[in-house]
């Protein structure tokens, strides 16, 4: 029956789909089975011990805990649909899940920068992430930040604090922490933001940082991270529970096994954030690939990338959880910046991000994300600004089939010169900005100058909008520094 005029709003998004209902529901039902029969092993007693007076099966000689489906379905009803990622300013909330393209971050966690001035690579230091921020939080297409690099230059045990606390300082916009060690750990980053938010009950309200908390493939916590993330989430910290499946290595060589594994992780993960704290905002999360074969490493531009981060996608969905899956980047196992990149290859990382994900990161990378560049950084998120406009929303209703129009032109006629083209051809098509897609056409790195001489003018121009007085770095320092000597001794 045709609706009545003026009654449907639909809204359109392309997205690239991959399960059927009746394949989803295989990889839940294995996912249960897999959760309840062999169970995650949880290197964390007092984390065992909570999953156990909650309903699991423990075995405290193996650390392995079996979950039953109740406990999954109970994880999943209290885990918040929608929520807030905050910014410092307000101007930069992000609001989850997503109606169009995701929103997009920077790499992370490089050990290393190219050097903007020398072209060489070297280890990276917190000045480095402080101006990798920065850039990130001049530039209107990146919309969150990770902290991006490893901060070689501090105590190892206490670099993610040096990083997160390096990040707030240099943007307004939602920061995401890439490092967990410990609950300590953890335990200080929340008292470096409530510093910025005005106390731990405005954190909880208002969280402006989230954290990246990893299983590791498969089917395992370690104890630091685990208990790192019972700590976030009680603070109200969102949680990403990141899955770095590797099929062919730590996940059947598979797609169908890499899916499973990565939901099952994701389940498991969700399950402990909810028996710690209902109702915990958490964000399914999978970068799982496929090895590469000749090389061991993670494999971000293969074909299949894209295919598993759309099925992954797709788990989160039917969960009603707010996702991040797949990335977005041009560099591959480019060491070097530019577009250098095969087109299969960009067109497979761009595809990531047309699975249904609401969050997506990788801007600026390098070599497998094992290095970040600022010039990159500027190079990616010109091209996002091109390649977004395939996923933004359309309106499908009588209005947009415009009937009356169509009877106005006739049979045959031009509708080049009728009022409606003239009215509605700047809100329906996009013009891409021919400066920028002059870098695509390249596909070289003829672009690398003009993105290095952008790069440091913001380097040079840009202030952050709310700066952080004296008064709160100090602080900040005296929290780091109370944390690296808990951890000596």
């Amino acid at each position: 029956m045709r609706p009545p005029r003026g009654q449907v709003d639909n809204m359109a998004v392309a997205r690239m789909k991959f399960l059927d209902k009746r394949e989803e529901d295989l990889v839940h039902s294995y996912s249960i089975r897999c959760l309840n029969e062999m169970g995650v092993l949880v290197r964390s007693p007092s984390v065992l011990k909570m999953l156990g007076d909650a309903g699991a099966s423990i075995d405290e000689k193996t650390m392995v805990a079996k979950i039953p489906e109740s406990m999954v379905n109970e994880a999943i009803s209290k885990a918040p649909k929608n929520f807030t990622l905050y910014s410092r300013d307000g101007k930069h909330d992000l609001s989850l899940p997503t109606e169009s393209y995701p929103y997009i971050s920077t790499t992370g966690l490089a050990v290393y920068i190219r050097d903007i001035d020398t072209g060489k690579n070297r280890d990276s230091t917190r000045k480095d992430i402080a101006d990798m921020v920065k850039v990130g939080d001049a530039l209107d297409q990146i919309d969150y930040l990770w902290t991006t690099l490893t901060a070689t230059d501090v105590p190892p045990h206490a670099h993610g604090l040096h990083e997160l606390w390096t990040a707030f300082q240099n943007t307004t916009k939602h920061v995401q922490g890439v490092s967990v060690g410990s609950m300590k750990e953890c335990r200080k980053q929340v008292e470096l933001a409530a510093l910025i938010a005005g106390g731990e009950d405005a954190l909880k309200k208002r969280p402006i940082f989230s954290v990246i908390c990893c299983p590791i493939a498969p089917l395992s916590f370690e104890k630091g991270a685990i208990e790192g993330q019972v700590e976030l989430v009680k603070a109200g910290i969102p949680v990403v529970s990141m899955s770095m499946s590797l099929g062919g290595m730590s996940s059947p060589v598979t797609i169908g096994g890499t899916i499973a594994n990565a939901n099952t992780e994701n389940l498991a993960s969700l399950v402990i954030s909810q028996t710690a704290a209902p109702g915990a905002p958490h964000i399914y999360s999978s970068e799982s690939t496929p090895v590469n074969m000749m090389t061991g490493n993670i494999s971000y531009e293969c074909p299949e990338a894209a295919i598993i981060s759309a099925g992954t996608a797709q788990m989160s969905k039917r969960y009603g959880l707010p996702c991040l899956t797949g990335g977005w980047g041009s560099g591959a196992d480019d060491p070097e910046p530019g577009l250098l990149s095969p087109f299969s290859e960009v067109a497979s990382l761009t595809l990531c991000s047309m699975g249904g994900t609401d969050l997506s990161a990788g801007a600026a990378s390098i070599d497998v994300a094992k290095g970040a560049s600022l010039e990159q950084l500027v190079i990616d998120a010109y091209l996002w600004e091109n390649w977004r406009p395939f996923m933004r929303k359309f309106v499908i209703d009588d209005t947009s089939f415009a009937f009356d129009v169509v009877k106005q032109v006739g049979h045959g006629n031009s509708f080049m010169t009728h009022p409606h083209t003239a009215k509605n051809f700047k809100k329906e098509l996009y013009f891409r900005d021919k400066k920028k897609l002059a870098w695509e056409e390249t596909l070289s790195s003829k672009s690398v100058p003009e993105a290095k001489a952008i790069a440091k003018k913001i380097l040079v121009e840009h202030n952050v909008a709310i700066p952080l007085d004296a008064g709160l770095l100090d602080k900040g320092a005296r929290i780091i520094a109370d944390f690296e000597s808990i951890a000596q001794n």
